[in-house]
């Protein structure tokens, strides 16, 4: 006589062995070790329970949530820079998804991309930055996680729910919820915590799109320390401020060994005076949207300020003896590389050329 297994228990034993495979045993592609075959390899692997227009309506559904939770900054300036700097890297990955790319107004010194290509980019990242490339740096991993499909692989592993339970995360299931820490916002937190393996691999796929789109690569790196620096000096800061995906000495390591592997170009775009512009801009907004709590009670008492250029608070303008001279250079900067000449580290120079379009536009 024979027996049929209920639906049920044969979804459970597939997930099971599915879930039983390491991370390791689905070989990567030898062209994603190849910068030059960005657009034209599959990096997005090889088992997933959903289609791309599936992963599409999920990331969707998700933005509008956080789009009712936070504050979208809509300044036009702004708006565009931020979505110009993420669409140029978007072209110069292995995305299959166009990306809607968003500022929201948050201290957190971060960005979140959900899957879909709805991309998510802090005001604290940009403030925090100190150059364009930096910028370029966070924003390129979090493009890697989307072109990859992180989120829905994670899902089809059971990392975020078991498989009886998918659905009402994607249908609002409360429990399936965590918050996202230092911003408030109500996300399932397999979309923004990506387990050790993913957090790998959108670090090796985001330098290489830096890499193409002509930014430093190295910048990604300086960002990093840059976060463990913060750590170091106040204990707590990276749980909170860099929580979905904190900066470790090994990751460094294996991004600096990535980066010496990369063949060498004449130079990199490290900075322009626009992202100096934006970051001036955005501080100022900031600062108008932020109450004036000594007005109240002492209005010749000095206010702090952020200074646009800097990540420490300054005094406020109207006190002549703190204002900044106003003659630092803020042109773009190249890095060249070290001339054949001997000379060991590379220069930065200062020219009037626009943030990089990228070698190949058309991916």
């Amino acid at each position: 006589m024979r027996h049929l297994f209920p639906l049920k228990y044969s979804v459970s034993l597939t997930l099971a062995v599915l879930l039983a495979v390491p991370f390791n045993a689905f070989p990567k592609d030898d062209k994603e070790k190849n910068p030059d075959d960005i657009g034209d390899r599959n990096v997005s692997g090889k088992v997933n329970f959903y289609s791309l227009e599936k992963e599409i309506a999920i990331g969707k559904q998700l933005a509008q949530q956080v789009e009712r939770q936070s504050k979208v900054i809509n300044d036009p300036v702004v708006a565009e820079y931020v979505n110009r700097i993420g669409q140029n890297l978007v072209r110069n990955s292995d995305a299959k998804v166009p990306f809607t790319i968003k500022v929201i107004e948050d201290p957190t010194i971060n960005a979140f991309a959900l899957p879909g290509g709805f991309f998510f980019v802090q005001s604290g990242l940009i403030l925090h930055a100190d150059t364009e490339a930096e910028l370029a740096g966070v924003m390129a991993h979090e493009i890697a996680h989307v072109a990859a499909r992180h989120g829905t692989r994670q899902a089809t592993r059971g990392e975020i729910a078991q498989l009886a339970t998918i659905p009402l995360i994607f249908m609002g299931g409360a429990a399936a919820y965590g918050i996202y820490e230092a911003s408030g916002l109500l996300i399932p937190m397999g979309f923004l915590k990506f387990q050790r393996g993913f957090e790998a691999e959108a670090d090796y796929l985001g330098v290489q799109y830096m890499y193409k789109t002509g930014y430093d690569p190295t910048a990604f790196v300086d960002f990093f320390e840059k976060i463990q620096t913060l750590e170091k000096r106040k204990p707590g800061t990276v749980s909170k401020l860099f929580s979905t995906h904190p900066p470790t000495d090994d990751r460094i390591a294996k991004s600096q060994k990535q980066i010496a592997d990369l063949k060498p170009k004449p130079e990199y775009v490290v900075t322009t005076s626009e992202f100096n512009d934006v970051k001036a801009r955005l501080a100022m907004l900031e600062n108008q949207r932020r109450p004036d709590k000594t007005s109240s009670t002492d209005p010749n008492k000095p206010t702090l300020r952020r200074n646009p250029n800097s990540n420490t608070p300054i005094e406020d303008e109207t006190d002549p003896s703190k204002k900044s001279s106003g003659d630092e250079d803020d042109r773009p900067k190249l890095k060249r590389r070290p001339s054949d000449t001997g000379d060991s580290d590379p220069t930065s120079t200062s020219t009037d050329s626009t943030p990089p379009s990228g070698p190949n536009n058309n991916n």
